[in-house]
């Protein structure tokens, strides 16, 4: 395969990357190409992250959502995804319901990153994926989830804690885990 330099993706990074995705290796290879080639210098910024991700709702805003998706999978804070990061990232979010995709669900709710999750987090990440629903999707929510504030009280019950307290990374997974109703309530996925 060769090294970065020579334009291809390193043999370590490869084997991490067929280790730990679902992709192979015929499919990381091209993901490379590609990354390469959108950002030639081996690097996405979060504007361009926000911009590429807001193509997927064309129909809303998807800065704010795309800002924390951002924040979760810049493992190392250096305010730009390299090509593993960027893999994991589309791993993590197109796989099912896995402790995984919890693991990062995780992530993007710990908005502050000191491994707990608190209700005013959760309602930061219900408003950025309220941001993400169409008007005409609004009008069919139920009335108990059909603010952001509501979906956020709403999640935060199942986990039976109260408004100061906080959530641990394995409460949040089994908490889920425990609940197709909460799974729910952590993602936005469009009516069809």
């Amino acid at each position: 395969m060769g090294n970065s330099k020579s334009g291809a993706v390193s043999k370590e990074i490869l084997e991490d990357l067929k280790l730990n995705t679902k992709f192979s290796e015929t499919e990381i290879v091209q993901w490379y190409e590609n990354f390469k080639k959108q950002c030639p210098n081996g690097r996405i910024s979060k504007e361009e992250f926000q911009t590429i991700y807001s193509k997927f709702f064309p129909e809303s805003d998807a800065n704010t959502y795309a800002q924390h998706v951002f924040r979760s999978f810049d493992t190392n804070d250096d305010g730009t995804l390299d090509f593993k990061e960027y893999i994991i990232a589309l791993h993590m979010t197109s796989t099912g319901k896995t402790t995984r995709k919890l693991e990062w669900a995780f992530s993007l709710f710990d908005v502050d990153k000191n491994g707990y999750i608190t209700k005013s987090e959760v309602t930061e990440i219900c408003t950025a994926i309220f941001k993400l629903i169409p008007k005409e999707e609004m009008a069919k929510l139920p009335e108990d989830e059909n603010t952001a504030e509501k979906r956020a009280a709403k999640l935060w019950k199942y986990f039976d804690k109260g408004d100061n307290d906080r959530i641990a990374e394995g409460e949040f997974i089994q908490g889920v885990l425990d609940n197709d109703d909460a799974l729910r309530l952590i993602q936005y996925s469009p009516l069809k």
